[in-house]
């Protein structure tokens, strides 16, 4: 792989929970090829031809990439763990299973076969019941690669102005009650730090404008509302700044304002229920990413102008990771409802940081060399 233009990105898919959703939107997303890149499939190759005959079979319209002309890198089931994968139903089986494809294509990754992974969803409680106690895919990712720098980064474009949204969070996966403790200025420098990085060499942005998130009402409102903001989070923006100085640092900006103009970008020129113009986002000028410091701080907006199309990126890896910005949702599995958007997008994303990543490369080793010329 000599330059970008003989390039491929190989990327793994996995098809998440065998009970819920995956499957089949892995199914969709690939029923049109992806020309930039070349997809292999990790996962049971019985449970894949299942899905997509019995799919095939209720819902004769759908559009589906036939098993046959993929790329499969079977993880064969035992006959007792298939039989107890029941569609729609979280099992320890389905959780044990999930476990495996994720597992398998994260050593392919880090052996070099694969440039990035894009994740199928699967159930955080199947996977406890199968005995594996990790908070999400992310941390598994970050622990099997031997990082301990990494962050969930959410990435959606608009389909209205082609703006992209990018929100990272501070804290993941924790209840609601210890985010206030996990908040330090330590954790933020890294977060950051860590986003800093990612806009660079994921999204060509040498010098970005990032906005970050108040933790309290109003943000404090002057310690009215809460300490956090007065007694470490200004003065660490403070600090941060100065050491910074080339960045466009805006915060601590109220929770409930943060989202405004993004939401304003987003939308962009469109007529509202009574037919006046809004503002194009081009007016709004909104920041290039988002720090939000915790889950539903940054999910919530995420979800709401981006529930079908948004991506979640795991920055700080040594490969590109992506994956849907949706669950298992179980209760419509195997229905033919599921919808691929967000899969979609999650490999084409992927296919494309990728080769932002190689280009990245090849100008750090050419650079040099064209220097002495």
């Amino acid at each position: 792989m000599s330059d970008t233009t003989s390039y491929r990105p190989q990327l793994a898919v996995t098809l998440g929970d065998p009970a819920g959703i995956g499957i089949e939107v892995v199914l969709k997303a690939l029923a049109m090829p992806l020309a930039d890149c070349d997809v292999t499939i990790v996962g049971s190759r019985s449970r894949l031809i299942a899905t997509y005959q019995q799919l095939r079979s209720r819902h004769s319209h759908l559009a589906l990439a036939n098993p046959d002309y993929l790329n499969i890198l079977d993880v064969a089931l035992d006959a007792s763990v298939e039989e107890q994968i029941m569609i729609g139903q979280e099992s320890a089986a389905s959780g044990a299973t999930s476990f495996r494809y994720l597992a398998t294509a994260i050593a392919h990754a880090l052996d070099g076969t694969f440039h990035g992974i894009v994740t199928g969803p699967i159930s955080k409680a199947a996977w406890s019941a199968a005995g594996h106690a990790y908070p999400g895919q992310t941390e598994l990712l970050a622990k099997r690669a031997g990082v301990d720098r990494f962050g969930m980064l959410f990435v959606a474009r608009s389909p209205y102005t082609g703006w992209i949204l990018r929100t990272l969070l501070a804290t993941t996966h924790i209840p609601l009650r210890q985010v206030a403790d996990a908040l330090t200025p330590a954790l933020l420098t890294r977060k950051l730090d860590l986003l800093i990085e990612c806009l660079r060499q994921d999204f060509g942005l040498e010098t970005p404008r990032i906005a970050i998130a108040g933790l309290n009402p109003h943000s404090g409102e002057q310690g009215k509302l809460g300490q956090e903001e007065q007694d470490w989070l200004i003065p660490w923006l403070d600090e941060t700044r100065d050491r910074l100085p080339q960045l466009q640092l805006e915060g601590p900006i109220p929770p409930d304002t943060l989202w405004v103009k993004p939401g304003q970008a987003w939308f962009g020129r469109h007529q509202d229920v009574e037919g006046t113009t809004v503002a194009s986002s081009r007016s709004v000028n909104p920041a290039d990413a988002y720090l939000a410091l915790y889950h539903d701080q940054g999910l919530i907006p995420v979800k709401l102008m981006a529930f079908d199309r948004a991506v979640n990126t795991s920055i700080g890896l040594p490969f590109v990771r992506t994956s849907p910005d949706h669950g298992t949702a179980f209760d419509i599995a195997g229905q033919g409802k599921a919808e691929a958007t967000s899969m979609r997008a999650a490999l084409e994303l992927a296919a494309e940081l990728c080769y932002k990543r190689q280009k990245r490369r090849m100008a750090a080793v050419l650079n040099p060399l064209l220097s002495k010329i």
